[in-house]
């Protein structure tokens, strides 16, 4: 099956949703209903015994990040205008120069898509094409994630997608925990803004971060866990999908997204 992304890709991924017994698919409409802002703050999930079991403390500059985030989403009052909220944390952002990766950037990749999105993505940082183009996913693997929520029944304008960090680290290497501890607290003040109702974890690092773990990609992925009382689905990267294209990793990720669209249709 090829790679590419277009209206190819996604014909080729619907077809591989028939070979695994995939019959019917939801079908966006300009009519799609939009999530209204509301005070009442996300449930929290049934607690997770191998999340319990499994999940360790991150470096201690990360975890101080990932906790300084919790009293957002506590918060009573949800924000009237979650797009004016958002346009006020990347004001606040400015021109950033908080950590050394801003030495090599082309631009600062904030985020994308619907600002009352029940239906959150969040990856680990920008690659070369998102560098160059201030927007995250828009690469080979955006278009792999693009064909993951038409599959779904979805569009890139339905959904909200972000990273941890927002400047592109070099080589495309890992997120550092200086640079997690630096930046993160961007991509938290998003969630509270938006407040979706799921979130999808594309990989280890940004399944890390959310989850405050060491724990890897391949045991977190396919079990509910949570982020400040939102539910976190964790699956592969696209750029994983890329590389690892087996039907047994499609498998999975295909699983985790149904899981992801069903929990936001059963939310209120």
């Amino acid at each position: 099956m090829s790679d590419a992304g277009g209206p190819d890709g996604v014909v080729e991924w619907v077809r591989y949703l028939k070979e695994i017994g995939v019959r019917e698919l939801h079908v966006p409409t300009d009519s799609t209903p939009r999530r209204e802002a509301t005070a009442e703050p996300p449930q929290a999930p049934r607690s997770n015994p191998r999340q319990a079991s499994e999940s360790r403390p991150v470096d201690p500059p990360q975890a101080q990040a990932v906790q300084s985030a919790l009293p957002l989403m506590g918060a009573e009052d949800a924000p009237a205008d979650p797009a004016a909220k958002l346009e006020e944390i990347r004001a606040k952002l400015g021109e950033c120069t908080r950590c050394k990766l801003h030495e090599n950037r082309t631009n600062i990749v904030f985020g994308v898509g619907d600002p009352r999105a029940k239906l959150m993505f969040i990856g680990e940082g920008p690659g070369a094409d998102e560098d160059a183009q201030g927007e995250p996913f828009v690469g080979r693997a955006g278009k792999k994630l693009d064909e993951m929520i038409t599959a779904i029944g979805l569009r890139r304008e339905d959904v909200y997608i972000a990273n941890i960090i927002k400047c592109r680290p070099p080589d495309n290497r890992d997120p550092q925990p200086d640079e997690v501890a630096t930046c993160s607290p961007f991509l938290f003040e998003q969630i509270a803004a938006i407040r979706p109702r799921v979130i999808v974890a594309l990989g280890s690092p940004a399944a890390k971060t959310l989850l405050n773990t060491r724990v890897g990609i391949t045991k977190l992925r396919g079990t509910w866990h949570s982020y400040a009382g939102v539910p976190v689905m964790p699956t592969f990267h696209p750029a994983y999908l890329l590389r690892a294209y087996t039907p047994e990793n499609r498998r999975k990720v295909w699983e985790d997204l149904k899981a992801a669209r069903a929990r936001v249709d059963a939310s209120p």
